[in-house]
């Protein structure tokens, strides 16, 4: 991987990118005011479990939108587009990925990295989640197809585990101890994601559905999901 399209991919999957992905712990937030999640162990075996949802899923359909985007395929990136909106069956998860897609493509547009073409993809959409417009971005940075995968997942399994220093708590070591631990777990949903074909995806997940559904209506809570 070169230089500059490492440099990229570090900027694209920074906790500092300004799309608001902090203020959200996709459904952790829950799982941790019911005590599912209480230590570093159930914080790691929460993470662990996310992650396979991811990887039979988001993570499948930001592969084939990156090689949709990377074809200029409109059609493709249409299909796989409301296929994930359709699939978030919660409001908060649907109003998190619209809105963080939403920011994510604004920036792509006023950073003006993308070309024509990939702007054309961007306005077809009437709406955006987040897999589209990393994809779109991705693309636009030259940044390699697995490289971009693997940046997207790091960036979910890091935001998950901030949400567990700032709110279990986790001290800072720790945090870091269960990012580390993470790594070969995070690489499997990698692989995972590319070898699935489409009739193998699927978003199954009912109790954390039920906790999505909750947290809409829990009385202290710090995430909007």
């Amino acid at each position: 991987m070169q230089s500059a399209s490492l440099l990229r991919l570090l900027q694209l999957a920074s906790p500092s990118l300004p799309i608001g992905a902090y203020t959200y712990s996709q459904g952790l937030e829950s799982a941790i005011e019911k005590g599912d999640v209480h230590n570093e162990n159930s914080a790691r075996a929460w993470i662990s479990e996310a992650l396979n949802i991811i990887a039979d899923f988001e993570a499948p359909i930001l592969w084939r939108l990156l090689k949709a985007f990377a074809e200029r395929d409109v059609a493709a990136v249409s299909y796989w587009t409301e296929c994930f909106i359709a699939a978030r069956d919660t409001a908060e998860f649907r109003a998190e990925t619209i809105q963080m897609g939403y920011s994510l493509g604004k920036l792509v547009t006023d950073l003006q990295v993308a070309d024509d073409s990939l702007n054309a993809i961007l306005a077809n959409q009437s709406e955006m989640p987040l897999p589209t417009a990393f994809a779109c971005a991705a693309e636009a940075l030259g940044v390699p197809h697995e490289a971009a995968l693997l940046g997207m997942l790091f960036s979910l399994v890091e935001n998950q585990v901030l949400v567990c220093v700032k709110s279990v708590p986790l001290g800072q070591v720790s945090g870091q101890s269960l990012l580390l631990s993470l790594h070969s777990v995070i690489e499997e949903a990698s692989v995972r994601a590319q070898q699935l074909n489409d009739d193998e995806l699927s978003n199954w997940a009912p109790g954390l559905s039920l906790l999505s559904m909750q947290h809409e209506t829990q009385y202290s809570r710090i995430y909007r999901s």
